[in-house]
């Protein structure tokens, strides 16, 4: 299994110091957020000034990594696609294009976001509802143009207190899209409330470009460490195996102090789902 961790577990930590650290502890795929002390431009649901950003300045972020055998599997961006200012908005999807840019220029393959929201009113609104799945919907379709054009894909982590609350939902997303570069970022933690660990791989195992190993109680806003909430992690981790064991599961919500025990915790979980997949004898077919 391809366990790692992302960059903005550590933001205490240089770049170079973040990765002794993920190598030291056989963490040995991430996601890249630009969120160290010596490259802090990483903004949730915003946009940061990415001027100093330049290619040769990212090249050598990222070599830090690949040069202490970590594989950058995702760039990180998580920017707001619903943003209702025209103008605003604008400046977020060019923001991730200079991202998507970085990424192809250094060989990084993914890049990601959530959905985006407004702050004081997330998630599903009646009133609302149509129109802001359908600017999200216009949202990524401008990015996987920008995408095609510099050979990346691009992750969408859809969640339960979004307006992609679910796996079905998220399918029929990328349905109504209609490009292969539209991938999913698969986060347990924010479909659990809504959808069953079968129906996370029944409708987006063939759409899964990375995993976030992250944990939750149904009824939390926010996510826990792996264990600490209502996910099968034994029957998960089976399902994973059988439909997406080459993609890399990245830890979320963890720190330096913890990010070892809850490596340790996933390797657990693979070994029971391991034994039991024995056990039965068979694998069950769910898509």
């Amino acid at each position: 299994m391809k366990i790692g961790v992302v960059t903005r577990s550590f933001p205490e930590f240089s770049n170079a110091e973040t990765a002794a650290f993920m190598a030291g502890n056989d963490l040995l795929y991430t996601e890249l957020c630009f969120s160290q002390t010596d490259s802090n431009y990483w903004v949730y649901n915003g946009r940061s000034d990415l001027s100093e950003m330049t290619d040769s300045r990212a090249e050598r972020i990222v070599r830090m990594y690949r040069d202490a055998g970590i594989e950058v599997s995702v760039l990180g961006v998580f920017t707001n696609l619903m943003e209702p200012d025209d103008a605003e908005r604008e400046a977020n999807l060019k923001y991730f294009e200079r991202m998507i840019q970085i990424a192809s220029h250094t060989g990084i393959p993914t890049v990601a976001t959530e959905c985006g929201f407004i702050p004081g009113r997330r998630g599903i609104n009646a009133d609302t509802y149509e129109q802001d799945f359908d600017r999200l919907k216009q949202g990524l379709s401008r990015l996987v143009d920008y995408c095609a054009r510099y050979t990346v894909d691009v992750a969408l982590e859809a969640c339960v207190l979004d307006v992609v609350p679910s796996a079905k939902r998220a399918r029929d997303l990328i349905a109504q899209v209609g490009s292969s570069r539209l991938k999913i970022l698969l986060d347990p933690a924010n479909y659990i409330a809504n959808s069953s660990e079968y129906d996370m791989f029944r409708y987006l195992g063939p759409h899964i470009a990375y995993l976030h190993g992250k944990d939750r109680k149904v009824n939390d806003q926010k996510g826990r460490v792996v264990g600490d909430g209502d996910i099968d992690w034994p029957l998960f981790m089976r399902l994973y195996h059988e439909h997406a064991q080459d993609k890399p599961v990245i830890m979320e919500y963890v720190n330096k102090d913890n990010a070892a025990m809850v490596r340790d915790r996933l390797i657990a979980a693979a070994r029971v789902a391991q034994l039991n997949s024995a056990g039965n004898g068979r694998q069950e077919e769910i898509v």
